[in-house]
């Protein structure tokens, strides 16, 4: 893995809420950028109205632009996740996706809430940045 996680003492742990403080990339390793990822089937329409469900296909549609690149999940070093009209019970299935994904090893993650996204029926969103090995 070409990139380290680092939750330093003196920091609470980060880990059950889904992410980690910080992380290294050393010198000359190749970064994929994936751009903001939402809730959508292969035809771009929304696949649920439901904020969990949008959540779960959200990550796996990372999952798929990695792919691309012959890389997965276990490469990402940094999350921006967009929440519209956020509030404390959408952690559970943020924070739910993202332990399926990453484990205990999660990404650095920042969450933004937003009065709105591209369109009125997508309620979250993610951008991500992996790191080639």
């Amino acid at each position: 893995m070409a990139h380290t996680m680092v939750n330093p003492d003196g920091l609470h742990d980060p880990v059950p809420f889904g992410y980690s403080h910080t992380a290294t990339v050393p010198a000359g390793t190749e970064l994929v950028l994936v751009a903001g990822q939402y809730g959508s089937g292969p035809d771009g329409a929304v696949v649920s109205a439901d904020f969990a469900e949008q959540v779960q296909q959200t990550f796996h549609n990372i999952g798929v632009a990695l792919a691309a690149h012959g890389l997965d999940l276990s490469h990402v070093v940094q999350l921006r996740t967009y929440v519209v009209n956020h509030d404390v019970t959408k952690l559970g299935p943020i924070t739910g996706a993202v332990q399926k994904g990453w484990g205990t090893k999660p990404p650095t993650q920042t969450l933004i809430g937003v009065a709105s996204l591209a369109t009125p029926d997508v309620l979250f969103e993610v951008e991500a940045l992996a790191a080639r090995p």
